[in-house]
This record gives C-alpha cells, structure tokens and sequence, in this order.
C-alpha cells in the first residue's frame, strides 16, 4: 500500500494503533518529494572528540534543527499533503503530548487548513506552547492514553477532521523515514555500520529500518530506550508486544508505548533495542552541548548515550545517530533538578 493511499480512520473511531499498516521504501521516496519544499533538509554533523568518546565514527543527523524543532514535522507534513483537498478541507486531528502536535500544527499551516491537537494535563509547558504558536485549537484532556483517545475521537465526530495518529499511520512512518534517507545519502561512499535512533511510539525506529535495509542492507537500526519505559526492548525480547509499562523516565517524547504496526516493522526489519538509564541519557545531554554546542532534548541525547554505553559493540564502526530534537524547557534543564 501506497502510504498516500492509507485510508483515513473513519469519523467515530478512537484514536488507538491501527494495525496492519503496510509501508514501503518507496512510500519513504515518494515522502520525500511531497515534503521537499516544506521540510528542511538538515545537516549531519561530526565530531572528533565524540568520536574518540565513544571509540567510533558518529554521523549525528541534526533533526533538532528541522521545523519545530524536532524529525516529527516530516511525518505529519507528509500525512498532511497526502490528503485529497475534500478531505483536507476538514482538517486534521490528533493527539499529543508536545512534538507530533507542534508538527501537526505547523504542516496544517502550510496548506491552510485547520488542526485539532488533544493535550493531556502535565504537557511540557514549552511544548503546548508550540502547538498553539502554530495555530493549533487546543482541547484539554486528563492524564493517560485512554483519555487522550476517548477525548480525540470526540473531536473526530465533532468536526469530521482526519486522524493523523502520531506513530502508527503510514504515512507518518514514511515520512520519518526521509531523515533516514538524507543520512544515508549523506555519509557515502561507505555505507553506514550502523544508526541508532531514540524509539517511543516506534514512527522514527520503522521509517528508519525500512530505509536502511533499502539502501544499506548491512547496516543494523539499533533503538535507545529509557530503561524506565522499556516497552519496545521487552516487546523484542518476548516476540510480542507488551502494553503494561508505566513510564517513569525523563525523557518525556518516549513514554509513549510502541504502536502495533511499528513493533511489527520492527521485528521484521531485525531492529535491536538498547536499555538505557535516565543519569545517562543526561550526561550524554550535557556531553553534546558541552563538545558540539548543540542543546537537544533528553529523547534525543539518548541515542548518544546508547553507543556510549556499549562501545564495544560499535567500536571502529560508522555510526549515524538521529538527534530526533531540541524542545527543551530551559526553566526546567533535567541538571538543575534537586
């Protein structure tokens, strides 16, 4: 299936993980294009001192710099011109804590057309602020997935807007994997080792690992997950996939548990997941500021932080690494916590 063609969830049903989603590499290609004169396409940057830190080459893929600060804007700018212009003119929908939903905003923006965006109580603040800097109308809801669900699909009934699921929507998986695209055609003639990127719902983690077995079969996509939210590492390990964790990690963009067609994606692509503790992934943070002086946020970070911690498994390898995004909220720097 064309991700172009995915069909829109119909008006009254939740907003829950559709499984079944098919992507290919050329629903990423054809991504690409549709985004091309909206998504920036960001820079991949070195350093010597990182690279001796962790005792490889590292690739960082620097989607801290994408519009809204974060590689969410690719999936949700190609979900967006993937609507034919009936539909669109209905406008979209979703949920979200901060990212997906600045994102959503801003892709809604570029066509004109209007964007609902669901936020549960305790969002970063610097995030909904975003989503409504964008133009996004704001509808509140309770903590937890089922409210966030519940309280969306109302908003579906309520306005006939188009669902634009932040993780497990193809084309929102193929728009994603655009940033897997670009750092692969950008570290030639050499193929990369390996790519490490951050996995919370999954969207990120599939685009990426339907790329790299497209134009680097050899490379392996390997997943940096909190250890305090480690529910794609256990859904791996057990061949199924596991719904019961409670995050407790700092990383706010990963708490989300990884959508059904991701996980799928995942486990057939041969992705490996990485376990990583939050002092870590906060190090590795400050570590990137202090050598590179670019500030990402903690979602972000721990990708660097997974190499770093398992150095021998990428030692004299190249190595990219998608720094996913910057949305920090400076008041609340995870260093500065008592």
């Amino acid at each position: 299936m064309h991700a172009s063609t995915d069909p829109v969830a119909p008006l009254d049903a939740p907003c829950s993980d559709a499984a079944g989603i098919a992507v290919a590499f050329d629903d990423i290609l054809a991504a690409a294009t549709r985004i091309a004169g909206h998504a920036h396409a960001t820079p991949v940057l070195r350093s010597r001192l990182l690279d001796a830190a962790a005792g490889c080459q590292l690739y960082f893929k620097a989607e801290h710099l994408q519009r809204t600060g974060a590689f969410k804007f690719r999936g949700a700018c190609n979900a967006v011109w993937s609507l034919d212009a009936s539909v669109a003119e209905r406008g979209v929908v979703t949920h979200s804590s901060g990212n997906h939903g600045a994102a959503l905003a801003l892709a809604a923006k570029t066509r004109g057309i209007a964007c609902h965006v669901v936020v549960p109580e305790g969002a970063v603040r610097s995030k909904r602020s975003a989503i409504e800097s964008y133009g996004a109308t704001i509808h509140d809801c309770p903590a937890g997935l089922e409210a966030r669900e519940r309280r969306c699909a109302q908003v579906q009934r309520e306005t006939g807007a188009t669902l634009v699921h932040p993780y497990a929507d193809g084309r929102v998986i193929a728009g994603q994997g655009t940033a897997a695209l670009e750092l692969l055609g950008a570290t030639g003639p050499l193929p990369l080792d390996a790519i490490v990127v951050p996995v919370g719902g999954g969207g990120l983690a599939a685009g990426t690992a339907i790329a790299a077995r497209a134009l680097a079969p050899g490379c392996r996509v390997y997943v940096a997950e909190p250890a305090g939210a480690a529910d794609t590492c256990q859904s791996l390990l057990r061949g199924e996939r596991v719904t019961d964790v409670v995050p407790d990690t700092v990383c706010d963009g990963l708490r989300a548990t990884v959508g059904a067609p991701n996980f799928a994606l995942l486990q057939a692509h041969g992705v490996e997941a990485l376990t990583v503790d939050d002092t870590d992934t906060i190090a590795a943070m400050r570590l990137l500021l202090q050598r590179t002086k670019q500030c990402v946020e903690p979602s972000s970070a721990i990708a660097l932080a997974a190499i770093l911690l398992h150095r021998d498994r990428f030692a004299g390898q190249r190595v990219g690494v998608v720094l996913s995004g910057g949305n920090i909220d400076l008041d609340a720097l995870p260093w500065r916590q008592g």
